[in-house]
């Protein structure tokens, strides 16, 4: 028997939380694993704590609750640079559920979210008052104990953050791969640049060694190309249905190339 218990805080809730139970945060993923009869928990634990559905500022940086939905980053005005990558979320009905923070958790193909705010180096702040790189949760994923009460993330220049999603099925399908960018500059050169893939390895992926490659250079054809060759270095795109990890590995710079020098449409 499923039994789903509320919580008034989401420190209860992460108290709650043990081996035989799930948190409910949007639900988009928990409830397809009900509906097939997933064996692996048997309570759902979930809490009304309004705090997690809430977007501020403080200082430079913007704090996002983990309960905010993908239809809600997209619509704030202070989270602008992050719309792009909500709206790759699914479709409308998708993204009035999806949550910030269950997108950290969300299963290769999916995490397109995640990848965005690992270029722009987020930080996860946990329900027990601990934060954390959001590159440490995404690399210790399957280790991670806890619950996600927030991220907060730097908030860009103009034109310093880039987001693209590559699907077979547009606008809302699962990722091929997705790509995003800070490209922050000094005396008109790239510096402190962060790359990270999407669907190209269990979790999102940083590439250093694209990063190195960019940084001091200037954002043109000849300045990028270093940075093309070194687009999945350390990376381990997988098989799926939807493309192989050759194919993967193949267009990957093509992709990164349309991301850092977007194609001009007339």
């Amino acid at each position: 028997m499923l039994s789903v218990e509320t919580f008034e805080t989401i420190e209860e809730a992460a108290g709650a939380v043990g081996e035989r139970s799930r948190f409910m945060a949007g639900g988009t993923l928990l409830m397809v694993a009900v509906n097939y009869g997933n064996q692996g928990f048997d309570r759902i634990v979930r809490t009304s704590d309004r705090r997690l559905g809430e977007i501020s500022n403080a200082g430079d940086r913007v704090h996002i609750g983990a309960g905010v939905t993908m239809a809600k980053v997209a619509a704030s005005r202070d989270l602008a640079f992050l719309a792009p990558a909500a709206r790759s979320v699914g479709g409308p009905a998708i993204r009035n559920r999806a949550t910030v923070g269950g997108n950290l958790f969300a299963p290769h193909p999916y995490g397109d979210f995640a990848t965005a705010l690992l270029a722009l180096d987020a930080t996860v702040h946990w329900a027990d008052g601990r934060e954390e790189p959001i590159e440490t949760v995404l690399q210790n994923r399957g280790q991670s104990i806890g619950l996600a009460a927030a991220v907060s993330v730097p908030r860009p220049q103009a034109d310093e953050f880039r987001f693209l999603k590559v699907a077979r099925v547009k606008p809302k399908g699962a990722s091929v791969m997705a790509l995003a960018a800070w490209l922050p500059k000094s005396a008109g050169r790239l510096e402190n640049t962060r790359i990270a893939f999407g669907a190209m390895g269990a979790t999102a992926a940083r590439v250093k060694a694209c990063e190195a490659a960019l940084n001091g250079t200037n954002l043109d054809e000849r300045g990028i190309e270093p940075a093309l060759q070194a687009a999945t270095e350390g990376l381990s795109p997988q098989d799926d249905a939807l493309a192989s990890g050759w194919y993967r590995r193949e267009v990957a710079p093509i992709h990164l190339k349309r991301l850092l020098i977007p194609e001009r449409r007339l």
